[in-house]
């Protein structure tokens, strides 16, 4: 009894403090009504230094029309999108993904970018841009295009 004590207590040990670098963000996305079929949506972040970091979320699961989205596309490098994709999103509707991000992240510099993109309309590079902030968790955020809306928490 004393050594299965003695594991939990040092496996708790261990993983608590690797829960203290990690934090779940909510992103909320009312796409604009518009005429037309659904939109594809690429949410990725940005350096400090406006470098593209990584891909956060991608809505529409049809490589073809991934060109579209200009501001991402020219980094994205055809892999490592799986548990990050999602539907399209059509006029009017929301979309909400769930994301774990590095706290180290939150209040460094960080932006968080939309492109949108619908077949045979407007491709809209930076949509929406936010940056990653405290400050600006929960704030909701009009887009320019085919996003009408965006809020982030965590």
């Amino acid at each position: 009894m004393k050594k299965l004590t003695a594991i939990l207590l040092l496996a708790t040990a261990f993983s608590v403090p690797g829960l203290a670098y990690a934090k779940d963000m909510t992103l909320e996305i009312q796409a604009a009504n518009y005429q037309g079929p659904p939109a594809y949506l690429a949410v990725y972040l940005t350096k400090p230094d406006g470098t593209y970091d990584s891909t956060l979320w991608v809505a529409g699961g049809r490589t073809q029309y991934y060109q579209h989205l200009r501001g991402w596309v020219r980094n994205y490098t055809g892999t490592g999108l799986d548990g990050i994709t999602g539907a399209s999103v059509g006029s009017g509707q929301t979309i909400k993904a769930s994301i774990t991000i590095a706290d180290a992240l939150i209040d460094a510099g960080y932006t968080i970018h939309v492109d949108s993109a619908v077949e045979h309309g407007m491709e809209n590079r930076d949509d929406v841009v936010l940056p990653l902030t405290q400050a600006n968790s929960g704030e909701i955020v009009s887009g320019t295009g085919y996003v009408a809306a965006m809020r982030v928490t965590y």
